[in-house]
């Protein structure tokens, strides 16, 4: 694969391993095509079959290859550009280690001694080393006028020992087949839908919008345009360096603006947070003339807008026509006209002399499908240069006319002139024609002149296309001496006039508070940003006021640019830093008077302001604590608010609930009464006794109260705890220890409710018992319940006939409710013959056999222990202990 005309790899034959299979689109092979492997094996001569993977964008082809790559002990990806290869580079060191991988472009060479994994522009993947696995990204490049012959090239001869895999779109599929007919092909759907949506005015255009044009000028005048009405964009365009281009894209990926303005640069393999992409132009210059774009091309560039499962759309914005409807469909359907030919040229070339050389690539193609190639820059340098009679001369032998072709592969980047670029070869030749190579002074000099961050955009871009073609140069060992010398300062100078560039896009497009900001948060970051915090919580960052900090979030001010809103956010969370430790610390050092509990949202507040929420944790009394910092506190800023906060919970949970803390004190000593207290702590005051009630003196004495009704009505409770204010603390705790909202809770005043107005399950548990179609509140029920047991405990009696009025309940309730608490009811006896006068309304008697809950036998004593709280005081009620 020497230079642009590719060539095949010596000794890699097509084979691949068992383990070599795409996947679906789950990232697992498909049953099919592991039946097709499985059914075809390795051809005749035991080389494994290379295979494809076809679809469109968005589908997560090169993340695959990648990943099969570094599975095997050895591996060279080829990629389109100069960007991807040294993105995936970054990627691979970051998983290998800087030390087992290299990077191979036409610019750049970092080779380590234990290399053995490679990302390589298409162009310069290495042919003298044989390699495990081999893959070509954007196969269906094999159409391009200009660079197709060399995908051609690889498809065609490159391979890997175990695996070999080219990814693209499904266009190439038919002639793939045609061409390399032992290829397996598996095709993937894209993972997100793609949507047409139509114009959109550049003002209108939605946030995370990648802006397309086709020459500088569009994309400086969209750009500008852009600055002026949102605030700002990222700039991304062909020649920029890795280094540019990566510096604009962190300002979008960094949501530091939410615009992207580029070429269709970004077509190939670009992947960024893009929700949407607009067309400013449907038509490019392509080298010779201006046409229209294909429907491919359409789909490469819309296929940028939505990543991973994240659908995307595309339209269209300014003066661009509307997007044809055929080519809407295709995009959508991502259903194109598959390629009717493949670009090829010779690479069996014939090196007597520069006649021969252009003859050799001027050989017709040897199969259907594949066209000879038009000449390319390469071809006319070097016709140029063999109708120079001196360089003709010189380069009549075999290792002459190499070194001249090998010339001839340097790149135009400047495009100032078919005259220019030829030129400059001519001056490189002769100096290696003579046997010596390039002198020192000579790059010394050319990177001097180069060496200038100076001027403006367009003056900075020239000097990096200046740049590129001597980090080119540097890259030939056999043409400089000490060549690492100076691929470093060719780097070195790139990445300061790379750097340069980026300034200069940023200050032009870019709103100047966000670019100030930006510098700043780009720069060490620890560099202190000028900020301050005043009494009323406003923070001031370099000077602009960007919102206020109450308690430990931070709000921004709702009047800044929607577009400035990222960049000044991460500015004021960054400056509050220095004030964050102080706050913690008079936050930690409060008094309890200034923290509050919510008892409805079920947070705490410190002045005024939420630092802490509740959520469910062991025990009701015991409710685990969740900071409210905006992330801007850390794991030890958050433990301190939180025990903090803690302590001041407890205190308020121990002085509102005290009644129940002093039954559990006063039932310590008493291992009787400790099982029914704790009982009564787990239900925060109220609970259901599971054996007979014997010793009331002994629970008054603690302030337990006693309601025993018509079984499920019996309850042990602390009538303190009904208290309005120790209700609402109750109801609390209970739901969120429930992962529920606390309850509505009835007016402080009110002792009956309609039932159905409160229907909330936690009102039982908090002294609101359902009596039938009320609830009634446990201590007006315990002595409407204690008024008519005295009246009936020697007989029947009429009911009371104040009754409706001391019970507060309605005359068609009251029948369910006197049930519910334990008491019969019988109709009145009809009166004696020949008497007169009124009959009471009820009758009313104490339930002979209440159903409650007997001590049971000692054989079925294991159910009321697992049915109880305590063994040891189901044990002592079954022996008779008088309780």
């Amino acid at each position: 694969m020497t230079g642009s005309h590719g060539g095949r790899v010596p000794g890699l034959t097509a084979r691949i391993s068992e383990n070599g299979s795409p996947p679906a689109r789950n990232g697992a092979a498909s049953p099919a095509f592991a039946a097709r492997m499985a059914s075809r094996g390795p051809d005749a001569s035991g080389a494994p079959h290379p295979h494809a993977i076809l679809g469109p964008t968005n589908t997560g082809k090169t993340h695959y290859a990648i990943e099969r790559m570094l599975a095997h002990p050895s591996g060279v990806i080829g990629f389109p550009l100069r960007l991807l290869a040294r993105e995936n580079y970054d990627r691979m060191v970051a998983a290998k280690g800087a030390a087992r991988v290299g990077l191979i472009t036409g610019e750049e060479k970092i080779v380590p001694p234990g290399a053995r994994w490679f990302s390589c522009t298409v162009e310069a993947m290495p042919t003298d080393r044989s390699v495990s696995f081999l893959a070509v990204d954007e196969i269906q490049l094999c159409g391009d006028p200009e660079r197709g012959h060399v995908f051609t090239s690889r498809l065609l001869h490159a391979r890997g020992q175990d695996e070999t895999l080219f990814l693209g779109s499904e266009t190439i599929a038919p002639l793939m087949r045609q061409l390399v007919p032992d290829a397996i092909i598996e095709t993937r759907p894209r993972l997100s839908a793609l949507t047409a949506t139509g114009a959109t005015r550049l003002e209108k255009l939605p946030p995370r919008t990648a802006i397309v044009a086709f020459s500088a000028a569009e994309i400086y005048a969209i750009a500008e345009l852009i600055r002026s009405r949102r605030g700002g964009c990222a700039v991304v365009m062909g020649q920029m360096s890795p280094r540019t281009r990566n510096a604009q894209v962190a300002l979008y990926q960094d949501r530091e603006v939410d615009y992207l303005v580029a070429t269709d640069a970004i077509g190939m393999g670009l992947n960024m947070d893009i929700g949407h992409v607009a067309f400013a132009g449907l038509s490019k210059f392509d080298g010779l003339r201006r046409r229209n774009l294909l429907a491919p091309e359409v789909a490469q560039i819309a296929g940028r807008a939505g990543r991973g499962a994240r659908d995307g759309t595309f339209g269209t914005t300014g003066q661009c026509p509307a997007i044809p409807d055929a080519i809407i469909e295709s995009v959508e359907t991502h259903r194109f006209d598959p390629l009717q030919r493949l670009y090829w040229r010779n690479i069996d070339l014939d090196f007597g002399s520069p006649g021969a050389l252009l003859r050799s690539l001027s050989r017709p193609s040897p199969a259907r499908g594949l066209q000879a190639s038009p000449q390319t820059s390469d071809a006319l340098t070097l016709a140029a240069l063999a109708a120079d009679p001196e360089i003709a001369a010189s380069a009549a032998t075999g290792g002459r006319t190499r070194l001249l072709w090998d010339v001839c592969q340097i790149p135009d980047f400047r495009k100032l002139g078919e005259q220019n670029h030829t030129q400059l070869c001519a001056r490189i030749y002769d100096r290696l024609a003579s046997g010596k190579r390039l002198p020192g002074s000579l790059l010394e000099e050319q990177l001097a002149r180069l060496n200038n961050i100076e001027g403006d955009v367009d003056t900075l871009m020239q000097r990096l296309a200046g740049i590129r073609i001597w980090s080119y140069v540097a890259t030939r060992e056999t043409w400089v001496s000490h060549a690492p010398l100076w691929q470093e300062r060719t780097r070195a100078v790139e990445d300061a006039v790379s750097d340069a560039l980026h300034e200069r896009l940023t200050a032009r497009f870019v709103d100047r508070r966000a670019a100030h900001l930006i510098r700043l948060l780009d720069g060490d970051d620890r560099t202190p940003l000028l900020s301050a915090v005043r009494k009323d919580g406003e923070v001031i960052v370099e000077g602009h006021a960007v919102g206020r900090i109450h308690g430990f979030e931070l709000h921004l001010d709702k009047n800044l640019p929607e577009t400035d809103r990222a960049t000044l956010g991460r500015a004021a969370r960054r400056a509050m830093r220095t004030e964050l430790p102080a706050r913690v610390a008079a936050c930690c050092n409060a008094p309890d008077s200034t923290f509050s509990l919510d008892e409805r949202r079920g947070e705490i507040l410190w002045d005024g302001a939420v630092i802490v929420r509740l959520r469910s944790g062991r025990d009701p009394l015991h409710p685990a604590l969740e900071t409210r910092g905006d992330g801007l506190l850390d794991s030890q800023q958050k433990d301190r608010i939180k025990t903090r906060a803690g302590a001041f919970l407890r205190a308020h949970i121990e002085r509102d609930l005290a009644p129940l803390f002093r039954a559990t004190d006063a039932a310590a000593s008493d291992p009787t009464m400790r099982g029914l207290v704790h009982q009564l702590t787990e239900g925060l005051g109220q609970a259901r006794p599971t054996q007979p009630l014997r010793q009331r003196g002994r629970l008054s004495r603690l302030g337990i109260a006693a309601l025993e009704g018509a079984g499920s009505l019996d309850v042990l409770y602390l009538p303190q705890l009904l208290k309005p204010r120790r209700m609402r603390l109750r109801a609390l705790l209970l739901a969120i220890h429930d992962n529920a909202p606390p309850p509505e809770l009835p007016s402080d005043s009110a002792v009956v409710v309609p039932a159905d107005q409160f229907p909330h399950r936690l009102l039982s548990r908090l002294g609101w018992p359902e009596l039938g179609p009320v609830r009634m509140r446990l201590d007006a029920a315990q002595r409407l319940a204690n008024r008519l047991a005295a009246l009936t405990r020697d007989s029947a009696v009429a009911a009371p006939a104040d009754i409706l009025q001391v019970s507060g309940l309605r005359r068609e309730c009251l029948r369910e409710a006197l049930l519910a608490i334990g008491f019969k009811i019988a109709p009145p006896p009809p009166l004696p013959a020949g008497m007169f006068g009124p009959s009471p309304a009820l009758i009313l008697s104490r339930r002979k056999q209440p159903r409650r809950v007997e001590p049971k036998r000692a054989s079925a004593r294991p159910n009321a222990v697992k049915d109880g709280p305590f063994a040891a005081l189901s044990s002592l009620l079954g022996a008779g202990s008088g309780l």
